[in-house]
C-alpha cells in the first residue's frame, strides 16, 4: 500500500496529462515542420506512452509500495488517460483539417473507410492496448523477486 497522500490515481492523471500533452505538442510540431505525413515518425508516440507510463511506474515505488497488479493497473490507467483524450483531439483536429483527412483517406491501408470516429476510436484503442502491455512489461523488471536465497 502506498503512502496516505499517493494514489494509483493521482500519479495516474498527472503522468496521464503528461503523455497527453506531450502528444498533443509533438503532433503540432510536426504538422508545423511538415512531417505529419512521414507515417513512420508515428511511431514515436509509442516512446512517448512508454515514457509517461515508466515515469509514473517508478513515482510511485519511490514513494510507495508498488504491488505487481497495482502496478500494470497504474501504467494501463496512465496510459488510458493520456491517449483518450489525444484521441479526441484528433478527431476534433480532423474536422477542422479536411485535407488532412483527406489525405489519410488517400494514403493509408484501408482509407476509404476511415473517418473521425474510427479514427480515433482506432488512437485510443491501441494506445489503450499498448498501455496493458508496457505495464505489463515494466511490471516483469519492476517487481519484487519473489526468490527465496538459501
Amino acid at each position: 500500500m502506498a503512502s496516505n497522500n499517493l494514489s494509483v490515481e493521482k500519479v495516474a492523471v498527472k503522468y496521464g496529462l503528461i503523455i497527453f500533452l506531450s502528444l498533443v505538442a509533438y503532433f503540432l510540431f510536426m504538422k508545423l515542420v511538415g512531417l505529419f505525413e512521414i507515417h513512420e515518425l508515428r511511431g514515436l508516440n509509442f516512446f512517448i506512452l512508454f515514457a509517461g507510463v515508466w515515469k509514473a511506474l517508478t513515482h510511485f515505488k519511490k514513494k510507495g509500495n508498488l504491488e505487481y497488479f497495482e502496478g500494470i493497473g497504474l501504467g494501463a490507467l496512465t496510459a488510458i488517460i493520456g491517449v483518450v483524450p489525444f484521441a479526441v483531439f484528433i478527431f476534433f483536429y480532423l474536422h477542422a483539417d479536411v485535407q488532412f483527412m483527406a489525405n489519410i483517406v488517400a494514403t493509408e491501408a484501408y482509407g476509404q473507410y476511415m473517418n473521425p470516429y474510427i479514427l480515433a476510436f482506432l488512437i485510443a484503442f491501441e494506445g489503450g492496448i499498448s498501455g496493458v502491455l508496457v505495464s505489463f512489461g515494466m511490471m516483469q523488471y519492476l517487481k519484487k523477486s519473489r526468490m527465496v536465497s538459501v
